[in-house]
């Protein structure tokens, strides 16, 4: 990662899985906003810190997919947005790559009372898509780092990770009619009224940004069935 140097800029602070780079500290800083029951024993990494959406936006997120029976959290992480499906009700089958990732998934999901109705698997969502099927996509994949907040206009054609903004959301499409796809907030609009009309006819779209203490974190968009509910 750009700006850092050596293993003797890392700290290890509590609650944290190993020691993060001095960079980082800002987002651990901010640990309860990333989940509140921090202090239960949540388990967490580096990259957790800088790509885990904050409690509140992931229970917002939730709500608005509030009808949905089967979620699909493609990019799960450390497991902050399946917690908060799980929450409502709903049946969570959270993927990742990192069979780390989904350890700390899993963990944090029993500090939340909640793993008995999440489904955890370790692999890559483009491979396992085919023999998936789900109410919901919820996409939330690697920004690229702390570095995206450099970008004037984010493009997700060009910056996200592991693949294009528009070849993830056409492969979610074969997993389920509604996608909601959560993005850096200075993500290109136009791009985001685009993908509606990846399907045929064009799915209809909600964008919302998303604020924590009246500040823009992210961008939330949502396609399909999902769009019209408030």
């Amino acid at each position: 990662m750009e700006g850092f140097c050596s293993e003797s800029d890392k700290i290890l602070l509590p609650g944290m899985a190993d020691a993060i780079h001095r960079d980082v500290v800002k987002y651990w800083l901010r640990r309860y906003s990333l989940f509140s029951r921090f202090d239960e024993g949540i388990k967490i990494d580096e990259e957790g810190l800088f790509s885990v959406t904050p409690e509140e936006i992931a229970k917002h997120q939730a709500a608005h997919c509030h009808g949905a029976c089967t979620v699909i959290d493609a990019f799960t992480g450390v497991g902050g947005n399946a917690i908060q499906f799980a929450c409502m009700n709903l049946h969570v089958i959270a993927i990742d790559i990192d069979p780390k990732k989904i350890e700390y998934a899993r963990h944090n999901a029993e500090v939340y009372g909640v793993a008995d109705r999440i489904d955890f698997i370790v692999g890559d969502f483009f491979q396992l898509a085919p023999t998936l099927k789900g109410d919901v996509v919820f996409l939330s994949p690697p920004w690229g780092g702390p570095e995206y907040i450099r970008a004037e206009k984010y493009d997700i054609e060009t910056m996200l990770r592991p693949a294009s903004g528009f070849s993830l959301f056409k492969v979610a499409l074969t997993v389920a009619p509604s996608v909601a796809y959560f993005l850096p907030r200075t993500v290109d609009l136009d791009q985001l009224s685009q993908l509606s009309w990846v399907s045929s006819p064009p799915l209809p779209y909600e964008i919302e940004r998303n604020y924590v203490r009246d500040e823009v974190k992210a961008v939330t968009a949502y396609y399909g069935k999902i769009a019209s509910q408030k």
